[in-house]
């Protein structure tokens, strides 16, 4: 039996990790955070062709079950008065008619744990220390579990993947930095929202963000972010300098932003990253393969990180059954059938911006600029439907 390491527990590990079970191999999965996959992360879509996924995993029914259920949103002005609202769509979802399935991140990774069943074994609150390929396997060594040998071994540990790092090099090689960073974490619902979303952005500025009010209302997931030329140098594990990079950057703000800031630093699941993109070469060394954010992350920007990571998925373990373990032939063909369409929607997270930027300009006066900016922009419809799910 083929015995495969994931790192990884959050979406696209979890999914693979079930598609392989299914298929007969023998799955270890192996993430940092204790007890259990990392809680929080903001609202995240299941779109396209990973619906048609889901429904072929048999969680399609329980995504929309436990999906967010917005209303609508409203953008106000820094002493909160509704500048427009609209019941018709919102700025994490989009059209609220659409089929498209609108989840919190850890909501989504429960579900699809859940669908992998007891056959798959996880190891919490450890991570791989070092890996050593050979023609027979990859022996891995492991910061608190004994070291272990794989046939296998997929890095679904996200854009500062470990496993990349390993086994392909320092993150810097591949990483491009998109010009925003964002902070996310959870608050009480003070505003008294009922399934809706409130954004901010100071006229003129980089600076902004919102909430929405998610858990029944109970709670507020929380978006604040900044742009900056130039990336900045943090530690991305050190929480706490992150909340005071936050800080020092919209501290002045107005709105309900202060408030916010003061639950930021109670929050249990404060997250802090850059917009950033991976483009590698190759997604494969050896007997080891990236999946998800960790080998073609395209960035909150394209608004597909999570149906790529579904897709992805499924489209590996395919490949590994349909090659009978052999990793050099799957790998290969795992590549060839997503390559197109990971470039299309790193593309689409480009194109974004420069929707951003153009709204921007035009809030400016810069006609002309908007304009220019917003030419020969992809569809993303197109993009993102762009692929047919194959059977395996």
């Amino acid at each position: 039996m083929t015995k495969v390491l994931i790192s990884g527990a959050s979406i696209g590990g979890p999914a693979l990790a079930c598609w392989l079970d299914r298929y007969g191999f023998e799955v270890t999965v192996v993430e940092r955070a204790a007890g259990g996959p990392r809680r929080g992360g903001q609202a995240i879509d299941v779109r396209g062709p990973a619906l048609e996924v889901a429904g072929r995993m048999g969680v399609l029914d329980r995504l929309r079950e436990r999906r967010v259920r917005m209303r609508g949103m409203s953008m106000v002005d820094g002493d909160g008065n509704e500048l427009f609202r609209t019941e018709e769509r919102t700025l994490t979802g989009g059209d609220l008619d659409s089929p498209d399935v609108e989840i919190l991140r850890d909501d989504l990774a429960d579900v699809l744990m859940d669908a992998a069943g007891d056959g798959v074994e996880y190891l919490f609150g450890d991570s791989i220390a070092a890996l050593e390929d050979g023609p027979d396997g990859v022996r891995v060594t492991f910061e608190n579990a004994p070291a272990r040998t794989f046939d296998v071994v997929v890095g679904a540990d996200g854009v500062h993947s470990n496993t990349r790092r390993l086994a392909f090099g320092p993150e810097e090689r591949y990483t491009s930095y998109l010009g925003t960073y964002m902070g996310v974490w959870t608050a009480p619902n003070f505003l008294g929202l009922d399934r809706w979303q409130v954004f901010h952005q100071m006229p003129g500025s980089d600076v902004g963000g919102g909430v929405m009010s998610v858990r029944d209302n109970a709670e507020l997931r929380v978006y604040l972010g900044f742009r900056t030329e130039e990336p900045i140098a943090h530690d991305h594990r050190d929480a706490e300098a992150q909340k005071q990079i936050m800080l020092d950057r919209l501290g002045g703000c107005g709105w309900e932003i202060p408030r916010l800031l003061e639950y930021m630093w109670d929050a249990p699941d404060f997250h802090f990253d850059a917009t950033t993109q991976i483009h590698m070469d190759s997604w494969s060394t050896g007997r080891v393969v990236l999946l998800g954010d960790s080998g073609y992350c395209g960035s909150l920007l394209s608004g597909m990180g999570t149906t790529m990571a579904m897709v992805g998925a499924y489209v590996l373990a395919g490949e590994l059954r349909r090659a009978d373990g052999d990793h050099a032939k799957a790998f290969a063909a795992y590549e060839t059938e997503l390559r197109d369409y990971v470039a299309a929607n790193q593309r689409l997270a480009l194109d974004n911006k420069r929707r951003v930027e153009a709204a921007q300009a035009a809030e400016l006066g810069d006609a002309g600029a908007a304009e220019a900016m917003t030419e020969g922009l992809a569809d993303f419809e197109s993009v993102a439907n762009g692929f047919v799910v194959k059977d395996y």
